[in-house]
């Protein structure tokens, strides 16, 4: 029986799926209790170990060497730790990817680089990873995540987005937000006001159009109210329904949960996707009716890859799948 990644992406590699939220954690404790609770919980959620932000000035290379040598260990349990480095520009650059990849590019799941200014600056930074990995002797291309954060790098986030290396780009509010020196009210950092200025929503619209016109994943920005399960969760929902994100930034351990939920396909979403590509595959892949002969909907490939992309995101955030979609389709 063919199996849908092979009979419905005919024409190029499937969407990319990624875990619905990236945690981040800066210092070597919260880093040590993100891996923690990752190692617990499944790889449901990913963590970026910050070296940028989370570098002290003058000691970013010891910064980086702590944290490779967390995402290299057993604490590192499912593979799924990454880091965020300093910006091309930045003197630390280079040195990050070398203290990372050599000690942990084996087992980094994606490096992420912020504060692009254009689509060759996404060109560098890949190139740069690809470029130590292959000095350093790794067997493997580590993906790339980008930060859009810049004029520059909105202008130009669909050449950024049809990157082969890059899986994954993010939108920095608060840096998109200061680039605009004033212009943008403060009330436009809140959870409810990011989504109502219009600056702001064209700019995460067009980020969410520029990863899925190349079968990319979009991630959203922070939030920054803390210990608020609920204005978490509402704007992690508004960000998948209104938007079309299907990942966001955690910076608190609180904010996790929330955006786990809010973004996994829901109980119902699933039971459809399982009932309707099963049918399909005992078709082979061709069109069905979904239902009783009054009711039904017909369903061909063009609606598969729909719920077939639910069931991957499911399966990726660790929800309850059937045994028999299970077997079907992940074993």
């Amino acid at each position: 029986m063919n199996h849908p990644s092979q009979v419905l992406h005919e024409s190029g590699k499937p969407p990319v799926v990624l875990p619905v939220c990236d945690h981040y954690a800066g210092s070597e404790k919260l880093m040590q209790k993100s891996l923690e609770r990752q190692a617990q919980a499944g790889p449901v959620f990913d963590v970026t170990l910050d070296c940028e932000d989370g570098a002290a000035v003058g000691r970013e290379a010891e910064h980086a060497e702590m944290a490779a040598r967390l995402a290299a260990s057993d604490a590192n349990r499912h593979g799924r730790v990454g880091v965020r480095v300093h910006d091309v520009n930045h003197p630390s650059f280079i040195a990050d990817l070398e203290i990372l990849i050599g000690i942990a590019g084996h087992k980094l799941a994606y490096i992420t680089v912020p504060k692009l200014n254009s689509a060759n600056d996404a060109l560098n930074a890949a190139e740069s990873i690809e470029r130590i990995g292959m000095e350093l002797g790794l067997a493997r291309k580590i993906p790339v995540h980008v930060l859009i954060e810049t004029h520059g790098a909105l202008r130009e986030a669909f050449r950024i987005a049809a990157h082969p290396a890059i899986e994954c780009l993010s939108f920095g509010l608060m840096d998109f937000v200061s680039s605009h020196r004033g212009a943008i009210p403060a009330h436009a950092l809140t959870a409810q006001g990011q989504f109502d200025h219009p600056l702001i929503a064209r700019a995460k619209l067009e980020i969410s159009a520029a990863c899925h016109a190349y079968g990319k994943v979009p991630s959203h920005n922070v939030v920054t109210e803390l210990n608020a399960p609920g204005v978490i969760a509402q704007a992690a929902r508004r960000a998948g329904q209104e938007c079309g994100y299907t990942r966001m930034w955690s910076i608190h351990p609180s904010q996790i949960d929330p955006i786990v939920e809010a973004l996994s396909p829901s109980a119902a979403d699933i039971e459809d996707a399982e009932r309707i590509l099963l049918a399909a595959a005992r078709a082979d892949w061709g069109p069905i009716r979904d239902g009783d002969a009054q009711a039904g909907r017909l369903h061909d490939r063009a609606s598969y890859r729909y719920y077939w992309d639910v069931l991957r995101r499911a399966h990726a955030a660790g929800m309850d799948v059937s045994a028999e979609a299970r077997q079907q389709f992940f074993a």
